[in-house]
């Protein structure tokens, strides 16, 4: 195709180019009309591809701008473009490659890369042939040129490289790219080396044929002059030591000696990509015997790569010490992610906690989050955590030493990293710590108050870390002190410190729970002034605090003073924000965890917030089906706000208990429910079993009249890939039988299959199987004569699942259960009978009628088989179990 633009029209074009460029907002705006109205004619891509690529009178910006201009109208159009223009860019591009312009020649590259993601790489056969050829050039413009358009089509292509489809392309230009290794230029070195790494993780045949080619020649390049090439043989080792640790091990030594100086390289984003290293070899089994020779001169090198650069401290404004009247700008802050109710039991064990909550805390590096992406410093002491983690005690040693050097160092910069490396190596090296903690605790303490506010704010971070052995002590030696300090920080007049302290607290009220009642109204006191001091993002990390304060402290808050402390500014935000402010979501989170705690206390507030609720719920419900009916020519509503309403629905009905039969009375709430249930986002559903479970709980009355409906939406849901909503529609379940009686009969069949198959699911989550147990034995409790035919078939999970669980209400009707179906079908549990026993003895305190029950079943058995039959089986039985099963049941 030839084609020559018109004069006035190539003079038009550039005109918009140029203004484009123009800083005014208002001129902007005017360009982004125009060109929308130019891309009403087909040939306006020809003009910007000609500008890019013939128009060398204009200026390099330009041009360049030209082509991200036609990038995105290929991004956008591309399907609906005439195939002769699209013919016409795709040969101007591969003229263009070689252009003498690094700028241009990159442009092209990237034009190049998205009409291939676009078409894909099939519809474009010569592509990759002509690109290949043109490595070979002795003209170095078009060598580089090629060789950025390939590194480009290696990251977005990957997978389609290595099909069939295109006749396996990798297995030419994979020899072809290790050609260039040696190459005189360092820039086609890298494009080299990085093209290859791009298909190391999927372990790509092409590759996995050339492997020790690859590696002999990474090492060859491992003292290459340009920090690029280092940078990327670097990035090619971390990877390799996921993928083929076997072909490094010989060279292990020499790597890990390597590694170690290239953690000290000059250029900060080596040293990164090489810092990498330590953590990836922190999760192979060899770490610790490979590392050990090493550790000593590794440790001091991670505790200086944890000092803040001058750069960061620029960055971070770590020269302003006082901020606290400088409004946020938006942009700072970050999206925050509601987390949706889940149903635990209380293990006996120390954690038996949501399997989902993830307490990854970054490595007490959330205070740097201006500084969002991952940095030398974090990566640092991201390595000496997870290293921590692999040598325990074993290297304290070697650390000790480096943190006396650090912490008692003049320089602020010094003495910070010495904190955060305190912090990093506090979960791996606790037991070894603690003989060292009444030195340190006290320290960190009067650091709270150092005048740099970084050192203070990564103390409040550290000490966190060591909340839990400070709670465990007398609470005037360390707690008190601790308490009074972090509050002062809360109130810091540093935006950064009073974050740090926010979140440092909110981690010693989960350790602390009902020890600090004692503190509340000074506590109380405290948060309350923070939120007339704090400007927008510190008041959402100040209403995690007051939430998890309320989980903490539980029905304890629940007094008039503290109510009166407390409320009046919670209520206040609450009647300032508009129901599609984002900020309403923090808030109706704290006040969920608040109306749970404070139970009937929180009744003078109840209606005005539950009615609200209702209302957010019914909006969002109302915008998805205008959205639905329409095609989505609408905006999507924003489900988190229902999430959020559903979950402080269910933190009402679990607090007030009875007290919300009249609002539900005199609302639609179950039919707003029964539409949620339904809902295609899962956490939707997941929030809504959550709050059917409460209000079965609390005012079953108004739930039963819609069994019909919601039961078979219940067994649908019982799908354990969704493990949160396939959790809470169990545990619902449950509840709900255990109101419904012996009227459970009729549903039965919709659920007892679906439970069966989960908890016989290798891999199942112990929250879900915990809850599936329950469910199981309450559904025997109220229908024995329906569920005991089955008992065979999951007995002995049920048992296993349920030995670790506390005494409580969901563990008695569930026990209750099993002994009903046991008696109804006494030969379904003889070939697991060792499990039941090992259950039964599970009890701490069994209720006098249930341990009645427990005995007789023994006693039944032990009748039946005989005496000796029964010596020669309980022999079988560990000891402590006979020990225990002679003691609590005579037996």
């Amino acid at each position: 195709m030839t084609w020559e633009p018109q004069h006035e029209g190539l003079q038009q074009i550039i005109t918009i180019l140029r203004e484009s460029q123009s800083p005014d907002t208002q001129t902007q705006r005017a360009v982004q009309m125009k060109l929308e109205e130019l891309n009403q004619y087909p040939d306006f891509n020809n003009y910007l591809i000609y500008v890019l690529t013939k128009l060398k009178s204009e200026d390099e910006p330009t041009r360049s701008l030209s082509g991200l201009i036609l990038k995105n109208n290929i991004r956008t159009h591309g399907n609906t473009l005439q195939s002769e223009i699209v013919e016409y860019i795709k040969n101007e591009c591969l003229r263009a490659v070689g252009d003498p312009s690094p700028l241009i020649r990159a442009t092209v590259g990237i034009l190049i890369t998205t009409i291939a993601s676009k078409g894909g790489l099939t519809n474009w056969q010569q592509l990759l042939p002509s690109l290949c050829e043109m490595l070979d050039s002795q003209d170095y413009n078009i060598c580089e040129g090629a060789f950025g358009a390939l590194q480009k089509i290696c990251e977005d292509s990957t997978d389609a490289l290595d099909s069939a489809a295109l006749n396996r392309p990798l297995n030419v230009m994979i020899p072809k790219f290790l050609q260039f290794f040696t190459h005189t230029s360092p820039k086609i070195r890298s494009h080299a080396i990085a093209c290859i790494n791009q298909f190391i993780v999927n372990r790509t045949q092409a590759l996995m044929l050339h492997i020790d080619t690859f590696i002999e020649n990474l090492f060859h390049l491992s003292t290459d002059e340009d920090h690029e090439v280092r940078k990327n043989v670097c990035r090619g080792l971390v990877m390799l030591l996921e993928v083929r640790m076997d072909r490094l091990i010989p060279h292990m030594n020499q790597i890990i000696e390597y590694m170690l100086l290239r953690t000290q390289d000059q250029d900060e984003s080596v040293a990164l990509e090489a810092s990498e290293f330590w953590l990836t070899l922190a999760e192979q089994t060899i770490c610790k015997e490979v590392l050990t020779p090493h550790l000593p001169r590794l440790a001091p090198v991670l505790v200086r790569g944890m000092r803040y650069s001058e750069i960061d401290i620029i960055l971070l404004k770590g020269d302003v010490e006082e901020d606290e009247m400088v409004p946020d700008r938006e942009e700072d802050i970050r999206p925050r992610f509601h987390k949706s109710r889940t149903h635990t039991v209380k293990s006996g064990e120390e954690n038996g906690g949501d399997p989902d909550d993830d307490d990854d805390d970054d490595c007490g590096l959330d205070d740097d989050n201006s500084l969002s992406e991952w940095n030398l410093r974090k990566c640092s002491a991201a390595a000496l955590d997870v290293l921590a983690n692999v040598f325990r005690d074993e290297c304290l040693p070697i650390v000790l030493p480096i943190l006396k050097e650090t912490l008692s160092h003049p320089e602020w910069e010094i003495k910070e990293s010495g904190i955060l490396a305190l912090g990093a190596i506090a979960e791996g090296c606790m037991s070894g710590m603690i003989t060292h903690l009444p030195d340190l605790i006290p320290y960190l303490i009067t650091s709270l108050s150092d005048k740099k506010a970084l050192v203070r704010s990564i103390t409040c971070w550290t000490l966190s870390r060591y909340a839990h052995w400070v709670v465990n002590q007398p609470h005037e030696r360390y707690l008190k002190q601790l308490m009074e300090e972090l509050l002062k920080r809360i109130l810091d007049s540093n935006k950064r410190v009073q974050e740090a302290a926010c979140s440092a607290f909110a981690t010693l009220e989960e350790e602390a729970c009902t020890e600090l009642v004692p503190y509340l109204s000074f506590i109380l006191e405290t948060l309350v002034f923070a939120f007339s001091k704090y400007q927008h993002k510190n008041l959402l990390i100040l209403y995690d605090a007051v939430g998890t304060l309320a989980d903490s402290v539980g029905h304890h808050l629940n007094k008039p003073e503290y109510i009166d402390i407390l409320m009046p500014p919670l209520i206040q935000k609450w009647n300032m924000l508009k129901d599609d402010d984002k900020d309403l979501f923090p808030l109706l989170e704290c006040l969920s965890s608040i109306a749970t705690a404070l139970q009937s206390g929180f009744l003078p507030y109840c209606e005005p917030v539950y009615n609200r609720c209702i209302s957010l719920i019914q909006q969002t419900i109302n915008q998805d089906m205008v959205n639905n009916l329409n095609s989505g020519q609408y905006e999507q509503p924003d489900k988190e706000r229902m999430i959020v309403a559903l979950d402080l629905l269910s933190g009402l009905a679990e607090g007030l208990d009875g007290h919300i039969e009249l609002l539900v009375a005199n609302s639609n709430i179950m039919t707003l429910l029964f539409q949620c249930m339904q809902d295609v986002m899962p956490e939707v559903r997941q929030s809504s079993f959550a709050l059917l479970g409460d209000l079965t709980k609390a005012c079953f009355q108004h739930v039963a009249p819609c069994m019909q409906d919601f039961f078979p939406i219940l067994g649908q849901n019982l799908n354990p890939d969704f493990i949160s909503v396939c959790n809470n529609a169990t545990w619902a379940i449950g509840e709900i039988c255990m109101k419904l009686g012996e009227n459970t009969r009729s549903f039965i069949p919709l659920v007892l299959s679906k439970l069966i198959i989960i908890i016989n699911r290798p891999n199942t989550p112990k929250t879900l199987l915990e809850n599936t147990a329950i469910t199981i034995g309450r559904l025997g409790y109220v229908c024995p004569v329906e569920v005991a035919p089955y008992l065979q078939e999951f007995v002995r999970q049920w048992c296993t699942s349920l030995r670790h669980i506390r005494d409580n209400d969901e563990k008695d009707s569930a026990f209750r259960g099993m002994c009903h179906m046991i008696t109804v079908n006494p030969v379904g549990v003889v070939p697991d009978f060792i499990f039941f026993c090992d259950a039964i003895a599970s009890w701490a305190n069994p209720p006098t009628d249930l341990h009645q029950m427990i005995q007789k079943i023994l006693l039944g058995f032990k009748t039946q088989v005989g005496v000796e039959n029964w010596r020669s089986f309980v022999d079988q039985f560990p000891a402590n179990l006979s020990e225990r099963l002679v003691t609590m049941y005579e037996i």
